[in-house]
């Protein structure tokens, strides 16, 4: 492959007109609700990325990125009846490696779209709140979806149903939402229907004991439930994956 090919990043389909995909790339309040996590400087980022950086095409549903690293990459929809297909196309660049060395921006497409295709097939209309934890392992620990507790889930494809104690104290039960060589992404109904997704980033000079990082997603839980969620998976993750000390 040359640094000039076309890679397919992402190419999922989602049970929702073409109209109404398109609208939640383009709305800031919509992207909000799929696009990274909760946190304080996210509506920035998403002016910088989605708005300032992006040229979008109406006529043909497609949202160009500007270049980075000699790439540039662009969002391509299509009608499939009553659904749309989203693809995430890459021009130049280096080739992508799926199953060695984690490289955090095309699994985070595929993460993002995967909780857009979530928010429009089951939450339309509907606000997430979010936790995410990331960092590295400490010694002995293993890598997230072991040390959760995924058990069997881990190996099912996607669409089948799972039942699992996961060790932060919470029962899960839902679905195999999406799977990667990296992630793994399940629904969780006793989050309102919401979705975890686990990474396995491997092991790298930052992180030579391996580690990763979980992001939860939540709907109609009140807050003390939510509080209480969040206070767990916080504790129980920095005890075996504390962020790095700047």
């Amino acid at each position: 492959m040359t640094q000039h090919d076309k890679q397919v990043v992402v190419d999922i389909t989602i049970a929702a007109p073409l109209e109404t995909v398109w609208a939640a790339l383009r709305d800031p309040a919509q992207i909000a609700n799929w696009f990274g996590w909760d946190a304080p400087g996210l509506a920035e980022e998403i002016k910088f990325i989605f708005i300032d950086g992006a040229e979008a095409n109406e006529a043909r549903h497609v949202v160009q990125f500007g270049e980075w690293e000699g790439a540039s990459d662009a969002i391509e929809l299509t009608a499939e009846g009553n659904a749309t297909r989203l693809r995430l196309v890459r021009a130049g660049g280096a080739p992508i490696d799926w199953t060695g060395v984690y490289e955090d921006i095309s699994q985070g497409w595929v993460n993002f779209f995967q909780q857009l295709r979530l928010a429009l097939e089951q939450h339309p209309g509907e606000q997430r709140r979010t936790i995410y934890l990331s960092g590295p392992g400490k010694a002995g620990i293993g890598e997230p979806s072991a040390t959760l507790g995924l058990g069997e889930a881990a190996n099912l494809a996607q669409g089948n149903a799972y039942a699992a104690r996961l060790a932060p104290g919470d029962t899960a039960s839902g679905t195999v939402w999406y799977q990667t060589h990296f992630q793994t992404a399940l629904t969780v109904e006793q989050w309102g229907d919401g979705l975890l997704v686990v990474t396995d980033m491997g092991v790298s000079p930052k992180r030579p004991h391996g580690g990763g990082s979980v992001l939860l997603t939540t709907y109609g839980l009140d807050d003390a439930a939510f509080g209480a969620l969040e206070r767990r998976w916080q504790d129980w993750w920095a005890a075996r994956y504390p962020q790095p000390a700047a």
